[in-house]
C-alpha cells in the first residue's frame, strides 16, 4: 500500500548499496518534502559513542518540526528515528548488498575518493588510505566488521518495512515505488564508477580469503540471507 500523505519515510543509506541512486529517486518524488541526514558518520565513532548519540538524537527528533517533511534519507542508525513512530506514521526502508561485494566496493571507493583537505574525513578513512591498507586488512578490520549489524543496533531487520536488494535494484525499486510512492518512479544510476573499472570485485580476495571474510562477517551474511528471504516473501504478495 502507498504511504499516507502525512506519513514519513525513513530511508537508511547503508554504505555502498546504491543509496545515492535511491536518494535521487526520493528527491525527485518528494521535492521540498525531502530531507537528508548525513551528519552522524556512524562508522566514525566507537560503538558506545555511536549508540549514545543515536539515543540522544531520538529524543531530540521529537522536538523538531517535521510537518513539512515526508522523507528523511542518509547515513544514520534507524533507532535514531524509532520514537518518531509514536507520534507519526513511519515506514523504515533500506537496501542491502551481498556483504563481501559491499566491502570490496567500500574499500575501492574510500581509496579513490580520499581528499585529505576535505572538511571532514573520518579517522578510519584516513587510516585506511594513509596507512595503505590492503583489501584483506580492510575486510578483516574490527572497525568494519558486520557493518549491517552495526547500523541495525537496537533495530531488528524485521522491523524494517522494506529491504531492497542492490543486486535486484531496478526490480525492487519498481515494487518499492508502487508500494510506498503510489506510482512508478524513475531509476537513477549515481556513483557507480566501480562497476565500470577493471576491479574484479570479490574475486580479488581469492577463495580462501573470501571464506575467511565471510566467516568474519557471519552476522552480516546471515542478515543478508534473511533479507533475501524477506524479498522472496515480498515478491509473492500482490502489489
Amino acid at each position: 500500500m502507498a504511504a499516507s500523505a502525512d506519513g514519513m519515510l525513513i530511508s537508511v543509506h547503508m554504505p555502498k548499496t546504491a543509496g545515492l541512486s535511491f536518494r535521487a529517486t526520493l528527491e525527485e518524488h518528494y521535492g521540498e518534502r525531502f530531507a537528508y541526514d548525513y551528519a552522524d558518520y556512524p562508522l566514525a565513532h566507537e560503538p558506545a559513542t555511536r549508540h549514545r548519540k543515536a539515543l540522544q538524537a531520538s529524543l531530540e527528533v521529537l522536538t523538531r518540526d517535521l510537518s513539512g517533511t515526508g522523507c528523511i534519507h542518509g547515513h544514520f542508525l534507524p533507532v535514531k528515528y524509532l520514537l518518531l513512530a509514536d507520534v507519526r506514521e513511519c515506514a523504515y526502508v533500506t537496501w542491502m548488498r551481498e556483504p563481501v561485494a559491499r566491502l570490496v566496493s567500500h574499500y575501492h571507493y574510500w581509496r579513490r575518493s580520499y581528499d585529505p583537505e576535505a572538511d571532514f574525513v573520518s579517522p578510519l578513512h584516513r587510516r585506511v588510505v594513509e596507512e595503505q591498507w590492503s583489501l584483506e586488512r580492510f575486510c578483516l578490520s574490527p572497525e568494519l566488521r558486520n557493518v549491517y549489524a552495526q547500523y541495525l543496533w537496537g533495530f531488528p531487520l524485521q522491523r524494517l518495512d522494506f529491504v531492497g536488494i542492490t543486486e535486484h535494484y531496478e526490480e525492487d525499486l519498481r515494487q518499492f515505488s508502487l508500494l510506498y510512492l503510489g506510482q512508478a518512479a524513475r531509476a537513477y544510476a549515481v556513483n557507480q564508477r566501480e562497476d565500470v573499472t577493471d576491479e574484479s570485485g570479490p574475486g580479488e580476495l581469492g577463495d580462501a580469503t573470501r571464506r575467511r571474510v565471510e566467516e568474519y562477517h557471519s552476522t552480516d551474511m546471515a542478515l543478508y540471507e534473511q533479507a533475501l528471504a524477506m524479498r522472496s516473501a515480498r515478491l509473492s504478495e500482490p502489489v
